[in-house]
């Protein structure tokens, strides 16, 4: 049998669409973690990549620890954490985020540092404070490689997030752990193809995202 048969089962399949096993449950369990872990990595990465870009201190810094950070295994890092606080949670959102801060932070980073001297120095000139030009000089013209920062963590955490059936927890993940134990080669096609869909839909609400927040002069720019 050919993945595709397996796909067409699996979706034609009615028992998939209810229930608690169901494609709704599960679909929505795995982006409540992916929001969840998503939304904390942005809490953390993007203040202190607005303000270091700002300031243009502490990015050799930075580059250290997001390069320390990528080399943490995501799995191994989920054992790890489940070893020490036990079920819960809070031992699938440790690995997400630490898994998602790095491209946040460095893009954010970057993509402030990049932003032409000349109107940072025009808005001081002025009288500008700080915080202003940030938000209102620096921030709009970086936004476009700041919202790419996001949408990359965005989907690592979508691909990733299924490491949370691993510890009894749900989402998307439950198919391909489940049906490996099960040997049913049709739920772990099926869940991987998900989980695909998924990022591919996450890439495209960040593309409207960026559509609607990045004014059309900046976009063009960049």
């Amino acid at each position: 049998m050919n993945v595709l048969h397996f796909v067409g089962a699996f979706f034609g399949d009615g028992a998939h669409w209810h229930g608690y096993d169901g494609i709704p449950h599960r679909l929505l369990e795995h982006v409540g973690y992916s929001l969840l872990a998503l939304g904390v990595a942005a809490a953390v990465g993007l203040p202190v990549g607005l303000l270091t870009g700002h300031t243009g201190r502490g990015g050799t810094v930075l580059a250290l620890l997001a390069t320390a950070a990528r080399a943490l295994p995501t799995f191994g890092l989920l054992v790890l954490t489940f070893v020490l606080l036990g079920l819960g949670l809070l031992p699938v959102m440790i690995p997400l985020v630490v898994l998602a801060v790095p491209p946040i932070l460095v893009t954010t980073y970057e993509a402030v540092r990049s932003v032409d001297p000349s109107p940072v120095d025009a808005a001081r000139g002025m009288g500008m404070g700080e915080a202003r030009i940030l938000f209102r000089v620096e921030l709009p013209v970086a936004l476009p490689l700041v919202l790419s920062g996001l949408r990359s963590a965005a989907v690592q955490i979508v691909s990733t997030a299924t490491v949370a059936a691993y510890v009894s927890l749900g989402g998307l993940g439950r198919y391909i752990v489940d049906g490996l134990y099960q040997r049913d080669y049709e739920k772990v096609v099926g869940g991987a193809t998900l989980v695909a869909l998924l990022a591919l839909a996450t890439l495209a609400v960040f593309w409207a995202v960026e559509r609607l927040a990045v004014s059309p002069g900046v976009r063009r720019g960049t």
